[in-house]
């Protein structure tokens, strides 16, 4: 949306984006005689996937999942954040794919393999107390660079993730990146430089979460929390 104002025999557009946060003005200096459009939204903003459909517990990363039947509710505080239009990257998984295309409805998608979460391999919709103790402790001992059987490690899923994320970062803005959990962590992982080990702790990004990144720094828009996730056997 834009607004012209007088500023002596200056012309200054002011390009005002609202959201429920409130009002936000970037103003730019112009000539009466030729005023020009600047673009100022030129932020990445990474968007969390809705609640899926699946019961507490279970182990999931590749898994194709639905999503629940508060997908429109959910949507509609995310609309509230983002830019009305936008270069859009997304992972090809139906509980990102559905928020992508309902967010974006008109605008071409790009379909991102590398932005899937994580693949849990064999463990892929198992309950997490139900897979083996001898299997899954020496990768409780080290997440990080231990690969899941049939699966990869958070630092395979960090290394891909970061290749697509830099291709993303040089390419036209404002772009929107629609994902999962484990690669919003890991894109802020990145530009943070956190330790992929800390990052469980420093990022909580919940289901529909809005996070902008402007120039390696970054912003939760919107982030609000749900029921505690599952990520590893109870009892541990």
């Amino acid at each position: 949306m834009g607004r012209f104002f007088k500023n002596g025999s200056a012309v200054i557009r002011a390009i005002v984006w609202r959201h429920s946060a409130g009002e936000r003005n970037c103003v730019l200096p112009g000539h009466a005689d030729c005023v020009k459009i600047y673009t100022i939204v030129m932020s990445v903003y990474l968007i969390r996937h809705t609640r899926p459909l699946v019961e507490k517990g279970i182990c999931y990363g590749h898994a194709d999942l639905d999503v629940t039947e508060s997908f429109y509710e959910e949507a509609a505080i995310i609309k509230q954040y983002i830019p009305p239009a936008a270069h859009v990257y997304s992972s090809p998984l139906t509980r990102c794919r559905k928020l992508a295309e309902h967010l974006y409805p008109h605008a071409p998608i790009s379909w991102e393999p590398d932005l899937r979460e994580l693949n849990c391999g064999e463990w892929e919709m198992k309950h997490w107390d139900a897979i083996p103790r001898e299997a899954i402790d020496p990768w409780m001992q080290d997440f990080v660079n231990v690969c899941i059987p049939g699966g990869e490690s958070y630092v395979q899923l960090y290394e891909r993730v970061v290749r697509c994320y830099e291709r993303i970062e040089q390419s036209a803005r404002p772009a929107i990146i629609v994902a999962h959990g484990g690669v919003i962590r890991s894109i802020l992982a990145h530009i943070t430089g956190t330790s992929l080990k800390d990052s469980f702790q420093a990022f909580r990004p919940h289901y529909g979460c809005v996070i902008r990144v402007d120039d390696r720094q970054f912003e939760f828009l919107s982030n609000i929390p749900t029921e505690k996730e599952q990520h590893k056997p109870s009892a541990r």
